[in-house]
């Protein structure tokens, strides 16, 4: 993009009826046998480069396989996998057969795994060594009995070893016949009450709609190699490690890694030919706390972030170092990029940025009206008359949810902004409880389940707390049992807790010991105070 206003105004969705993203946009870029897909690399030195070519057949085997195990076309399979080459395999397998993927985090426990099966009624899954016995202590827990359980890096009784299944397949088998419209991915995402909704996408929502992503705001084009930080249990990996960069035929740069080091980013940044960089606003805070005077990066051009608000700061301080300018972007797992400050327009450090082309966004008010500059409200994508291809179709099983996000001739993000006399937008915060740390969103209601299976928990309440490198921290605020007294060591016991029960990310990092909590008359928990509480507290500090 080199016109933003041009491009914007002149946009417009191409969407054929019938569409498949493996068959029809990943497999033509395999015409080029030579052409790289991917850069691999591990923290032992070890490397691989795999071509489109490779990632044709190999997907085509698996996805031939799982159809002869009697998997059907809207049927779905939970893949739970870190950055091996058999994650990337098993999505593109399963989007050719018309296969539902639910992508998950190696994070989660076997009571998040159980929710998920029976939640999602999938009939397969696709993990490692490591989660495997995870999920057989989930499956035992529900009695699910699935068609396939396949395991990536050797055997395990009761297992069909991956590579056993790939071998099988048909290298021919080129992929069900799916329309536009079909459901595709199935994402688990944290709401303000209950546990975790079900976004529906299907082939087109990211199959086509992260054009907008990998052109115009990762600005990638065939020849680039691109990395995203992103861990590949969450939608930010669909966006930037898969269909953003592969809808154009660029190459992704992968580091397997069981967690992220800023260090060994910078060095693998000056010694490979990264050329865009992709990272959540933490990944950064983290980066610039290093000495950054030691290495350059001669191909690295161009650097997004998106996940949270990115703070000026950080911008200020990677652009001395590198020369080179973050460019802040907004989008959810429901959608693609909404909003981005793209490669055309100046950036307004702290700003989101502009609308994406194919989006009219807008802040809204309780009616459903625009609201002029410098007033806040509530940001807010026009699904009518038309219906952007980057939105997602539906919270599955739950039409409540569904409708409850939308206003008149809106969907609502729920999140709150205002723009200014440009047309930029500036993020406010949330308009419910969800917390973003680190990239992750939590709900509340998951963390304060959980705490109050312990027998020290009467009663909690948990919210975000400002935080300089996560940009929030999950705090909770506990009411204990009559027969217990606050201490360091009961801290420290609850964090463990909650650590056992659930993915550790949603663990308390701080936890408050009070004798009562803020409520409304209907005795509804005010998190909203706790949440102003915690950020004069910070602002004091």
């Amino acid at each position: 993009m080199t016109n933003y206003d041009k491009e914007y105004a002149t946009f417009q969705w191409q969407v054929p009826d019938h569409f498949n993203f493996a068959r029809d946009t990943f497999d033509r870029h395999a015409a080029d046998p030579n052409k790289l897909a991917m850069w691999w690399v591990d923290d032992d030195g070890n490397e691989r480069k795999i071509t489109f070519a490779e990632f044709r057949d190999r997907s085509r085997r698996l996805a031939s396989a799982l159809t002869a195990m009697g998997i059907r076309k809207g049927e779905g399979v939970i893949v739970v996998l870190p950055r091996v080459v058999a994650w990337w395999e098993s999505l593109l397998a399963t989007l050719r057969a018309g296969i539902v993927v639910s992508p998950g985090t190696v994070q989660l426990t076997p009571k998040d795994l159980a929710y998920r099966f029976q939640a999602s009624e999938a009939v397969g899954v696709i993990t490692d060594q490591d989660n495997a016995p995870k999920v057989d202590e989930a499956l035992k827990e529900t009695g699910i009995q699935l068609k396939a359980k396949l395991i990536v890096g050797g055997p395990r009784e009761g297992w069909t070893e991956y590579e056993q299944v790939v071998s099988s397949g048909d290298p021919t088998f080129t992929g069900a016949d799916t329309l536009a419209s079909d459901p595709a991915l199935l994402y688990f995402t944290s709401g303000t009450t209950g546990y975790p909704k079900m976004t529906l996408h299907s082939q087109a929502s990211y199959g086509i709609g992260h054009l907008i992503t990998g052109k115009y705001w990762l600005d990638l084009t065939p020849n680039d190699l691109h990395w995203n930080l992103s861990d590949t249990g969450w939608a930010k990996a669909a966006w930037s490690s898969f269909f953003g960069p592969w809808i154009v035929g660029a190459a992704l740069f992968v580091h397997y890694s069981p967690r992220f080091n800023p260090k060994k980013t910078l060095e693998l940044l000056a010694r490979y030919p990264v050329t865009t960089l992709c990272g959540a606003p933490t990944n950064y805070r983290m980066i610039i706390q290093e000495d950054l005077s030691p290495y350059r990066f001669p191909s690295l051009r161009h650097c997004v972030a998106a996940g949270e608000p990115l703070n000026p700061e950080v911008i200020d301080v990677w652009r001395k170092a590198t020369g080179l300018t973050i460019r802040d972007g907004f989008g959810q797992t429901e959608s693609v990029l909404v909003l981005g400050n793209f490669p055309p327009i100046p950036v307004k450090p702290g700003s989101m940025g502009k609308p994406s082309p194919g989006f009219y966004v807008s802040v809204i008010d309780e009616n459903g009206h625009e609201l002029p500059a410098g007033q806040e409200g509530d940001v807010a994508i026009r699904v009518r008359p038309e219906r952007p291809v980057g939105l997602f179709k539906e919270y599955w099983k739950d039409p409540e949810k569904t409708q409850a996000s939308y206003r008149g001739d809106w969907y609502l993000t729920g999140d709150r902004a205002y723009k200014d006399e440009d047309g930029y937008f500036w993020f406010v915060g949330r308009a419910d409880d969800v917390i973003k740390s680190a990239g992750y969103r939590i709900g509340p209601f998951e963390v304060e389940s959980v705490l109050l299976e312990h027998p020290a928990v009467a009663e909690s309440a948990v919210v975000a707390s400002p935080d300089p490198i996560r940009g929030e921290i999950v705090k909770a605020f506990v009411i204990l049992a009559k027969e217990y007294e606050p201490s360091d060591s009961l801290v420290t016991e609850l964090q463990e807790f909650v650590k056992s029960k659930t993915a550790p990310y949603k663990y308390p990092r701080e936890i408050e010991f009070v004798p009562d909590l803020p409520k409304t008359i209907s005795g509804k928990i005010r998190r909203v105070e706790l949440r102003e509480r915690e950020l004069k507290k910070k602002l004091r500090a």
